[in-house]
């Protein structure tokens, strides 16, 4: 791995399933995806608007587009696990998350607001996972790019996903500490 993609994959590249998840790691995902809105909370916590414009890597979004980015993305994930549930392996929409993260509100808007939504957000969202039968979580949604995806895949996904951008909320957090140090 080259140093650009360590930065870019600091708790390295989401894995695929090569098989079904046991309910205690299915557990331990909701768990992190559950834990998530702390975590972030606790890493964005008493930065300064200046810090929130650190990239966590040499064209990488700011620690600010990285905080409105992962509700972007937990609300769509949400909304496909939802999906997946309640109709016959669905066709999801994608969407362009780099755009989005080029958007006024994602580039200067106030972190508090998407950090109270995730917070919301990531409670509905642990409730209905919790409560889902066993059968659901092998349910699918059809993405574009990985065909189905099962419920359970996308737990897993999600869970990376917060620990990767948090890893990058701390990596960029260290490039502030270094440039004011």
């Amino acid at each position: 791995m080259t140093d650009l993609e360590k930065l870019r994959y600091p708790v390295g590249k989401f894995e695929r399933l090569t098989q079904p998840l046991d309910r205690a790691t299915r557990a331990a995902h909701i768990a992190t995806i559950e834990g998530a809105p702390a975590r972030f909370r606790s890493l964005a916590g008493g930065l300064t608007d200046a810090q929130l414009e650190t990239p966590y890597r040499p064209g990488g979004w700011t620690i600010r587009q990285v905080i409105h980015h992962v509700p972007d993305s937990h609300m769509n994930a949400y909304i496909r696990t939802k999906l997946a549930v309640t109709e016959d392996n669905p066709r999801i929409t994608t969407y362009e998350e780099q755009v989005w993260a080029e958007l006024p509100e994602a580039k200067h808007g106030a972190i508090e607001v998407s950090l109270t939504l995730l917070d919301a957000l990531h409670r509905r969202w642990v409730a209905f996972l919790r409560a889902l039968p066993e059968t659901d979580f092998r349910k699918t949604y059809q993405h574009k790019e990985w065909g189905a995806v099962p419920v359970e895949e996308a737990i897993a996904m999600y869970a990376w996903h917060c620990r990767h951008h948090a890893a990058h909320i701390e990596q960029a957090t260290r490039n502030t500490v270094m440039a004011e140090g």
